[in-house]
């Protein structure tokens, strides 16, 4: 004989279902043709760098003309700024406007 489920159980199974969905992968950033880094650049990023950053994922923002990395952290993946080894932003020179 088969039991229905009781409402307060169907609520918790819907409940789990979607906790669990917000724990799905985003997509992946797509590179823009402005955001390209050229293999000179990616040499000095290389040597400005602090170690602990990934290098295979940086890409020049436009907004504030620094360059930013993915981090995978244990809860979630968030694009952090890309830092040298004493904590200073990497970023482009920006021309004055006049």
């Amino acid at each position: 004989m088969l039991r229905s489920r009781t409402p307060g159980k169907t609520l918790l199974l819907l409940g789990s279902m979607l906790a669990l969905g917000a724990c799905a992968v985003p997509a992946t950033e797509t590179a823009d043709a402005e955001t390209t880094i050229s293999t000179d650049v990616m040499t000095q990023l290389s040597a400005m760098a602090a170690p602990y950053q990934d290098l295979q994922s940086v890409r020049l923002r436009s907004e504030d003309g620094c360059y930013w990395y993915r981090h995978v952290g244990p809860v979630e993946t968030t694009m952090l700024p890309l830092r040298t080894a004493d904590g200073r932003p990497i970023c482009t020179q920006r021309v004055a406007e006049v």
